[in-house]
């Protein structure tokens, strides 16, 4: 098992920085405003070849009105209960904070190893400001900057002694599907997270906006791995106007990018909003698979009319994704949830599919047959050769002689053809059409032949 290190310590000390410092590249956000972290934040860190895991965690104070600073305080407490190291951060600048004092003696009576990184120690001349914090009864005490780097050498070599050499790790053969659970703010993203993987892994209010980073969320399945990425909850662009804002959803767009299957959460009440198509397009953009599903479906109590009106919605704002599986679900009270792993799998075992050449080649000359292609001017299109490109989507080209001249609706019926012959109701395929030059370059020997002839 890999070991766990988490980060703790006050609002504003610079727990993310330090985070992303130690990862060396930018995992978390960042800003100067204290709360940005809300959930625990995992990443994997590699030190000298060395492995483990890294934990971000939201501020720690007792004395926030905020209502979220239960809910934060409870994450921080979970990672000092999961981890086998921590690092208390601390502000160099400000001195030792009473709550500092706190989160010392919550690590002492969890009875785990820890190292106290006084931050924003930006220059050698400012070391002695470290002295204060031996008080704290902690050891080791070291000075570092998140922002220049400054003592970081020092804190890694602490935290390489508990990682686990690289061939430690257990071998993976297969990385976990992503799926992304996207949607508005406040459509319940988190709780159906929560509901999943059976534990109050993240932080759930009714105030909008409470998720702000995109948050990893390993869970297991009837024996199978899966990585649900919570994202922020994405408004429309004139209402997002802080910079913080800004970074957030640029973080759940990644998230979309980067998954191979999206849940579009709607809430049941407010049915499908022009927002939630928006969201939509955007996977769809990426050609990504989407589930829809209604949440809070136990807050409805016309179910058989609330259907009705969501189906004529989906019908009439997202005319894209007509064929996209929907679901109703309760995140409060775990209805309908269990449906969602097998169609996932469901759907991953369509979103890698890949058919052989000959296979793609015959479906295509089946179509033109039952469809003969348009004319071009004085000339037809003619098709030459076929073949899937690559999975994850399923993407194929199509090599003709004037390809540029084939209309959408004849693209769109070839799409369909492929979708009903290789069974990929459930995920969107990308057809690519390139000259004929192209595909003497590219086509195995076979076929050179055959276009050469021609």
């Amino acid at each position: 098992m890999c070991a766990m290190i988490a980060l703790i310590g006050r609002p504003n000390v610079g727990k993310s920085s330090l985070f992303n410092r130690l990862l060396r590249r930018s995992a978390a956000l960042v800003d100067d405003r204290p709360g940005v972290t809300r959930d625990r934040h995992y990443s994997t860190l590699n030190i000298d070849g060395r492995h483990g895991f890294l934990v971000d965690t939201g501020g720690f104070d007792f004395s926030d009105l905020d209502p979220l600073a239960g809910p934060i305080t409870s994450q921080i407490k979970a990672a000092i209960e999961e981890s086998d190291f921590l690092v208390l951060v601390t502000d160099g600048l400000l001195g030792v904070h009473p709550q500092d004092k706190e989160l010392a003696q919550l690590i002492r009576q969890s009875g785990k190893p820890v190292a106290v990184a006084v931050n924003k120690i930006d220059f050698p001349n400012k070391e002695n400001l470290v002295m204060e914090f031996h008080q704290l009864g902690l050891e080791p005490v070291l000075p570092v900057s998140a922002a220049h780097g400054f003592g970081l050498e020092a804190l890694r070599s602490c935290l390489a002694r508990i990682l686990e050499p690289e061939d430690a790790q257990e071998p993976t053969t297969q990385s976990s599907p992503r799926v992304a659970v996207i949607g508005r703010p406040n459509a319940g993203k988190s709780s159906l997270i929560n509901r999943l993987i059976g534990k109050d892994r993240l932080v759930v209010h009714d105030s909008p906006g409470t998720t702000r980073d995109a948050i990893d969320v390993e869970v297991e399945n009837d024996g199978k791995r899966f990585v649900l990425v919570d994202t922020a909850g994405v408004r429309r662009k004139g209402k997002v106007e802080e910079k913080l804002e800004k970074l957030s959803v640029m973080r759940a767009l990644k998230g979309i990018e980067k998954c191979d299957v999206a849940l579009l959460v709607v809430d049941a009440q407010q049915g499908i909003a022009d927002q939630d198509a928006h969201i939509a397009g955007y996977a769809f953009e990426f050609g990504r698979p989407v589930v829809i599903l209604i949440n809070k479906w136990d807050s409805v109590k016309d179910k058989t009319e609330q259907r009705k009106s969501i189906q004529r919605e989906l019908e009439l704002k997202m005319t894209f994704m007509e064929k996209a599986p929907m679901m109703t679900v309760s995140a409060l009270t775990g209805a309908g949830l269990k449906r969602i792993w097998p169609l996932i799998d469901r759907i991953m075992t369509q979103y890698t599919f890949r058919a052989s050449t000959s296979e793609v080649n015959k479906v295509i000359q089946e179509a033109a047959q039952a469809h003969t292609p348009p004319q071009v001017g004085r000339v037809r299109l003619k098709f030459f050769y076929a073949t899937q490109a690559r999975t994850s989507p399923p993407s194929f080209v199509l090599f003709a002689n004037h390809p540029d001249e084939v209309h959408f609706s004849y693209r769109r019926f070839l799409i369909n053809r492929l979708k009903e012959a290789f069974g990929l109701d459930l995920v969107p395929i990308k057809l690519y059409l390139r000259p004929r030059h192209q595909e003497r370059e590219n086509a195995p020997k076979k076929y050179k032949k055959k276009a050469s002839k021609s």
